[in-house]
């Protein structure tokens, strides 16, 4: 396991003692490859990717792992800073401000819109990608960051601090409004590459956490 690694599913530890503890929703099936492991078999077939690939696994890696670092961070409207605390968007914003240098709208419906962003189904949902909600009464009101095996990282709102959350469970799920990906992200994979048979390489670390923070089914207030 490379520090990288180890780095992650200690943080991913640690959101589990930040809030009440719950059962993670149980998940019937798991395909059989992880989407990295359908990459090095386009590597194999295109050697001339080879680095494009490894490039967009360290970026989405090192993103993630940036975020968990704000583990804990309170809420608060307004807020972009680890010293002030994060509202949702500008929660988003820092983090791919200083993982990637990439400067996003400051508001989450900017975000969204933004056109230099890929609209992304969540069938396709890769680690580093935005995942936006519905709120407060309407769309792309709530931001956060996907992780990988159905979990996104965000900060909520007033009273919570930033914490990993299931996009699964009712609350969420209902409220999805979509996904977007910085094409700094984007890796180039064969138009018969399927979701359903793929699952984020981050899979194994999300799932060593047994019980992942509780979610309140109050609106999230966030601009």
């Amino acid at each position: 396991m490379t520090s990288k690694h180890l780095l992650l599913s200690c943080c991913v530890s640690l959101a589990c003692h930040l809030s009440p503890a719950m059962a993670a929703p149980d998940t019937t099936q798991q395909p059989s490859h992880s989407f990295w492991q359908d990459a090095d078999m386009l590597k194999d077939a295109l050697p001339s990717a080879t680095a494009v690939i490894e490039q967009v696994r360290d970026k989405a890696s090192d993103l993630v792992l940036d975020s968990m670092n704000f583990l804990g961070v309170p809420y608060r409207r307004g807020g972009n800073s680890e010293m002030n605390g994060f509202d949702c968007s500008g929660f988003t914003r820092y983090v791919f401000e200083q993982s990637l240098g990439r400067l996003l709208p400051r508001r989450a419906a900017e975000q969204a819109n933004d056109p230099s962003l890929l609209a992304i189904h969540s069938d396709d949902l890769k680690p580093g990608d935005l995942v936006f909600f519905n709120t407060m009464k309407h769309a792309f009101s709530h931001v956060g960051i996907y992780v990988g095996e159905g979990k996104f990282i965000h900060a909520p709102r007033t009273g919570k601090a930033v914490q990993v959350e299931d996009m699964r469970q009712a609350y969420w799920s209902k409220r999805f409004n979509g996904a977007r990906r910085v094409p700094a992200l984007a890796a180039a994979l064969p138009a018969e590459s399927s979701a359903s048979s793929s699952i984020d390489f981050f899979s194994q670390l999300v799932q060593a956490a047994p019980t992942l923070p509780s979610i309140s089914t109050k609106a999230t207030n966030t601009p």
